[in-house]
């Protein structure tokens, strides 16, 4: 079974718009579920137990930043560069694939006005339909677990899901959707599942690209695995971006 385990980069809100980080990534990775719960969480428990002596910590983009929430250590310079080297080599070696719909924000609304669509919202259905198509004839080869965001939004991406399995999209029939994905599950972050930290780790990178903010190591990283054509294209088969490029 394929998994994709979805996360966000940015704020979804359309209503106000931050100057500083004006887009939103709705996006993750997609995995094998018994490669997901076998030798990726191994590897990535056993990078913890090396880098922290512990493996309960939880991989966040946000706090490791910001040096909090078990993250205060990366202060000291050379213990921050052995970290960044050994999770760049993580991420690098781990077998998955890269999806993404990242959305400049102000173009979206500027387009679609009060019609728009909440960007995560329509994201989701973005993902659903490359994940049918991922997946191929194989019944109920396909599962999503997207993290947690709190109510109503939670019940916002349920609601979503329903109507995706009644109704369809516009490149996916409903039946083709119950078929092929067999759930989408909503978990915590506290639960600490690999997958949906390194989903984590891979939109924040999208994000600074789209923005044109210099690439770092991990954009690098990302580019490379990509969902991607036959002939190696990732626009619109791993990356899709508003407006369409």
């Amino acid at each position: 079974m394929k998994i994709l385990f979805l996360d966000e980069s940015g704020d979804h809100n359309l209503t106000v718009i931050d100057g500083n980080y004006p887009v939103f990534v709705l996006g993750g990775v997609i995995v094998d579920k018994d490669y997901a719960d076998g030798p990726l969480t191994e590897a990535f428990d056993d990078f913890k137990a090396r880098l922290f002596g512990r493996t309960d910590i939880v991989l966040h983009t946000a706090d490791i930043v910001r040096n909090r929430n078990e993250f205060e250590r990366p202060h000291d310079i050379d213990f921050r560069s052995r970290f960044y080297i050994q999770l760049n080599s993580l991420m690098q070696e781990l077998p998955y694939e890269v999806v993404a719909y990242a959305f400049h924000k102000r173009e979206y609304l500027e387009r679609y006005g009060a019609n728009a669509i909440d960007p995560y919202l329509l994201g989701l259905r973005v993902m659903v339909e490359l994940l049918c198509g991922v997946v191929g004839p194989v019944a109920q080869g396909g599962s999503i677990i997207a993290e947690k965001r709190g109510e109503p939004l939670d019940q916002e991406v349920e609601d979503t899901w329903r109507i995706l399995r009644t109704r369809g999209s516009s490149y996916a029939e409903a039946d083709v959707i119950q078929e092929s994905i067999q759930s989408l599950e909503l978990r915590d972050k506290k639960e600490n599942i690999a997958c949906l930290q390194l989903a984590d780790l891979v939109v924040s990178p999208i994000g600074r690209h789209i923005l044109g903010k210099p690439d770092k190591n991990d954009w690098q990283i990302v580019e490379e695995k990509f969902r991607h054509s036959p002939d190696g294209r990732t626009d619109n088969y791993g990356l899709f971006i508003f407006p369409i490029q």
